[in-house]
């Protein structure tokens, strides 16, 4: 089985093409950092048309590199949502035309879900497994029982820790995109200098809360001569702030692994996706907590944790073996949460 992928949910455009064996034929990203860099972060409208302007190309390009012509596809998967309407419209617009036109299924892929399924293709992992799931928009931990099939642990209560990220590198001028640019200064700083809270860390439950972490750098940006950070500041601030995230993360990860194993014995597994999940400091942290606790610790490679088609072709893969299609009146969704149930476990609505 082999399956297309398109993505478009907020600043990259991709396409990729990806067997059923777990071959990633092809995986073809367009970045549109530099389009939003002048603005410090994504602007919908131009993201929308950029999209636009490069997906055909795109599509064109992985059946090229997968070797692959259009009749050797058995579906079309594409982002329906979560993400920036516009550009989720562009891909998932794109995809029933193709689909009507090929007479191929359409399957009409979360985001998240992109996310959650990317160490099934990657490790080969089976279900149960507990996911955390950290990006720009996204924090949450979930336990993830099948295909659709995702229970509801607890998740942030205002900020995403990638929004925090970002939010940080603009308040120590670091440029953008933030993430990147809080890892690559933190590699040369002290995270002992400046001592930041570790919000909701030691409570009881799964739930996040980062943005009294956001205020704490603020606050010490703005205790600092002239209220500016040297070229020393910035890196001591940005190890400590990527050190507490890291213990948050580790913290609230130990709570949801106890109710894993009490709900899910048989599991064994801990991922971490999503674009938060590239940091290098955040892995080691949640590797060792992880190994602490019994279970085995997965992340996919970098460049599977960020944005791309490859988890978008794999969720519609996985998803089409169960013969779960979507029709072309497939509404785009600019939210779309993975558990679905109406009364989540844990309260929250």
């Amino acid at each position: 089985m082999i399956v297309l992928g398109i993505e478009t949910s907020c600043d990259e455009t991709a396409a990729a093409v990806v067997a059923g064996d777990r071959r990633i034929m092809s995986d073809v990203v367009l970045s549109q950092i530099e389009e939003h860099r002048p603005y410090g972060g994504v602007v919908p409208e131009i993201a929308a048309r950029s999209h636009l302007d490069h997906l055909d190309r795109l599509i064109s390009q992985a059946l090229k590199d997968a070797q692959c012509g259009w009749e050797a596809l058995h579906g079309i998967a594409a982002t329906a949502g979560p993400g920036l309407i516009g550009g989720v419209l562009v891909g998932l617009t794109t995809a029933k035309a193709i689909a009507m036109v090929r007479d191929l299924p359409l399957v009409a892929v979360n985001h998240l879900e992109g996310h959650a399924l990317t160490a099934r293709l990657t490790d080969g992992i089976e279900f149960p497994y507990l996911l955390l799931l950290v990006s720009g928009g996204h924090c949450q931990l979930v336990a993830a029982e099948g295909v659709g099939r995702y229970r509801h642990y607890g998740g942030t209560v205002d900020d995403a820790v990638g929004e925090a990220f970002d939010k940080t590198a603009a308040l120590l001028r670091l440029g953008y995109p933030g993430g990147p640019a809080v890892e690559a200064a933190a590699q040369h700083g002290d995270p002992d200098r400046f001592a930041l809270p570790r919000p909701m860390a030691g409570r009881p439950g799964c739930d996040f809360s980062f943005s009294g972490l956001k205020t704490a750098v603020r606050h010490a940006v703005a205790a600092l001569p002239d209220g500016k950070t040297g070229t020393d500041d910035a890196a001591d601030l940005a190890a400590a702030f990527q050190e507490a995230v890291a213990d948050v993360l580790a913290d609230r990860a130990v709570n949801a692994i106890a109710r894993f194993r009490e709900e899910f014995p048989a599991g064994t597994h801990l991922v971490v996706a999503g674009g938060v999940a590239a940091n290098a400091r955040i892995r080691t942290v949640l590797a060792g907590v992880v190994a602490a606790q019994g279970l085995r610790f997965v992340a996919p490679p970098a460049m599977l944790c960020t944005d791309n088609a490859a988890m978008i072709a794999w969720a519609g893969l996985e998803r089409l073996r169960l013969g779960l299609t979507d029709g072309l009146e497939f509404a785009a969704r600019p939210r779309w949460p993975l558990d679905e149930s109406p009364a989540r476990p844990d309260g929250a609505p």
